[in-house]
């Protein structure tokens, strides 16, 4: 079938305009922009509700943003060399490729309406069909910026009542907030009251154990948490090889019966504030399948490094070897919205979105985690799966600590929880031991400088970053702002301590989110 006995009037009319398209045709420019002539609705013999119509539509493709330009200027170009073609319906090759490209366009604005005249022509001539987008659950709206002094102090409070020593419980709550203050909402607040309060509730987690030094050098510690806090146990070891390598070089100690201990980048920004380079990590429970695997086996094992440099901030890179761990997804289920597409598989290797569902069952082992680079090899995925398997490695092999299975929190036959024993490690090396402080920041700020001043890509944001600048600038934003912002959720979470905790209901009668405004 012909294109021209597919198309209605209007729609002829547009591929007169496209005939002669280029992506700087100043003519189909403007016509797709709502600039053409009124003429043509006597040309095309429309009513004038059609007319209204099509100029509503039009109106709605100009408030596409310039990657949203530049992806119609592709459809055009398809949709002019379509119609010159001799008219001929289009091959199931240029369908795929017009799918693809309106599937983009689609995506890359939410001014983009589903209205857009672009859709209407790919539905009548190219047999297009618009993606069905599961509606995300709204927002909420009752977000509230609240000071980090007093959510610091509120946390410290919620620590106390649980028993947690005066000096333990300031150290618990200052980790948790560093995490809101960079930026790092999924290891801040958000975790206070389902991972640790929950967990001294259930008795697997113990607000007041000691710290037991096993084994030691001049150089080494091997240490055991006694399922203490790992929120405190993180610092105590981290200064622990800190000063290590200010005696001798270099310190390195190893853990093993610890817990939850909140973002590693806290840990590797002490060693570099004391002018270290510094390195930690910490196994989890398992999450991550082995490439070419659907098993939940390994866990997502952040690997961070913290290094000085002559600018305001460190470099500092903390991240999973998974591509999101599950504090991100905890917190896409906080915003209501799915998962991204290529974090999470099934037990047939199948992507998973559902985030709801995807907490659920990684409780019950039957989804998993990617790792860095995805689930097969094309885009590296045996990279983070090798770097994972290190980190777990020197989590447990010093240590002869559980993992897998062993450390996943929950008994599989009862489904009651269970204590997740946990082993980290912590190595500080001493800069001045090598080179002067000033020489290595030196060289280090100059290094970053030149890549953050390197060419930028094009159709990117027009700025190039390093590790650790966009905690730093979310930090500054935050201050700026007044604090941090606490989501509904979160503010539940609160109401729930207060109502449950010993002396909070006195202390915290009325919190920021229940004043009037």
């Amino acid at each position: 079938m012909k294109l021209r006995e597919i198309l209605s009037p209007f729609h002829l009319l547009l591929l007169q305009q496209v005939q002669s398209f280029t992506p700087s045709s100043s003519l189909s420019k403007t016509f797709f922009r709502g600039g053409g002539s009124n003429n043509s609705s006597a040309q095309s013999n429309r009513t004038h509700e059609q007319h209204q119509k099509s100029s509503s539509i039009l109106k709605a493709t100009t408030m596409s943003m310039s990657t949203s330009e530049s992806i119609r200027s592709d459809i055009l170009a398809l949709i002019g060399k379509s119609s010159a073609d001799g008219g001929a319906s289009p091959s199931s090759a240029v369908k795929d490729e017009m799918t693809a490209l309106l599937n983009q366009y689609k995506a890359s604005s939410e001014d983009v309406s589903d209205d857009d005249v672009l859709f209407q022509i790919g539905q009548t001539v190219y047999g297009y069909v618009l993606p069905v987008v599961k509606e995300n659950k709204k927002k909420s709206s009752a977000v509230k910026i609240i000071d980090f002094d007093y959510m610091k102090a509120f946390m410290k409070d919620v620590f106390l009542s649980y028993g947690v020593p005066e000096d333990r419980a300031e150290t618990c709550s200052e980790v948790l907030i560093e995490a809101d203050r960079r930026g790092i909402d999924s290891h801040g607040l958000g975790r206070l009251k389902p991972i640790y309060c929950d967990r001294m509730d259930n008795g697997i987690l113990f607000p007041d154990k000691p710290i037991d030094v096993l084994k030691e050098t001049d150089t080494t510690a091997l240490v055991d948490g006694n399922l203490g806090l790992g929120l405190y146990i993180g610092p105590h070891c981290m200064q622990m090889a800190i000063d290590k390598a200010k005696k001798h070089g270099v310190g390195f100690v190893a853990v093993k019966n610890s817990t939850h201990y909140g973002i590693a980048g806290y840990y590797a920004t002490m060693a570099s504030d004391a002018g270290c380079v510094g390195f930690t990590g910490t196994n989890a429970r398992p999450s991550i399948a082995p490439t070419f695997g659907v098993e939940p086996m390994l866990g997502t094992n952040p690997l961070c490094f913290g290094i000085p440099s002559d600018e305001e901030f460190p470099f500092v890179i903390d991240c999973a070897t998974s591509i999101n761990q599950r504090g991100k997804i905890e917190k896409y289920a906080r915003e209501g919205v799915d998962t991204p597409k290529g974090c999470v598989i099934d037990e047939d290797g199948i992507e998973r979105t559902d985030t709801d569902g995807i907490l659920k069952d990684m409780v019950l082992g039957k989804c998993a985690l990617c790792p860095i680079g995805g689930a097969g090899v094309e885009m590296g995925g045996y990279k983070g799966y090798g770097w994972a398997t290190v980190i777990e490695t020197l989590c447990i092999a010093f240590q002869s600590g559980p993992w897998g299975e062993a450390v996943c929190g929950v008994d599989r036959a009862t489904g009651k929880p269970v204590p997740m024993p946990l082993g980290h490690f912590f190595l500080a090396i001493d800069i001045e031991a090598l080179c002067p402080l000033d020489t290595f920041k030196k060289n280090t700020g100059e290094l970053l400088r030149a890549l953050r001043n390197s060419k930028k890509a094009p159709t990117g944001p027009g700025r190039i970053w390093t590790a650790g600048e966009m905690e730093h600038d979310a930090r500054c934003q935050r201050m700026g702002q007044g604090g941090m912002p606490v989501p509904e959720p979160l503010q539940k979470n609160m109401v729930a301590l207060r109502e449950t905790r010993p002396g909070l209901k006195d202390k915290y009668p009325v919190l920021p989110f229940e004043q009037e405004s």
